[in-house]
């Protein structure tokens, strides 16, 4: 069975912050972001490749956000594009804030358990699905 969560995040909340509560909330334990857009006043994104997130300040346009989720960890990728349309992507982390909205829809699979473990080969903590 599926469940479909929505939800709408006001200005100034923390945009990883707050979904991370909401999964926590709703105990989720296998769950995909099928929607996310809005705005944000700052951004901070890890790119690809890269230790430390670059951070900057002013308006955009959440044109993509998409991931997994789940309590026991999640991987959240968001595309934004400036005023001129110049589009960055990268790796959701915490310090990203909204401006007016952002509206999120999250789907959930009952019948599978989603954890993050280390994996050997890459050295990070890797998506492990397991089936119940």
């Amino acid at each position: 069975m599926n469940n479909t969560h929505v939800f709408r995040l006001k200005p100034g909340a923390d945009l990883k912050k707050e979904i991370e509560s909401y999964v926590k909330a709703t105990n989720i334990q296998a769950g995909w972001i099928g929607c996310g857009v809005g705005s944000l006043t700052d951004y901070n994104i890890r790119f690809a490749n890269q230790s430390e997130g670059n951070k900057g300040a002013g308006q955009f346009e959440i044109v993509n956000l998409m991931g997994t989720v789940s309590v026991h960890g999640s991987h959240i990728h968001i595309s934004i594009s400036d005023s001129t349309g110049k589009t960055m992507g990268g790796h959701l982390l915490e310090g990203n804030f909204i401006y007016t909205t952002a509206e999120i829809i999250i789907l959930e699979a009952e019948d599978f358990v989603f954890t993050r473990e280390k994996d050997g080969g890459t050295g990070w903590q890797e998506l492990q699905i397991k089936k119940i």
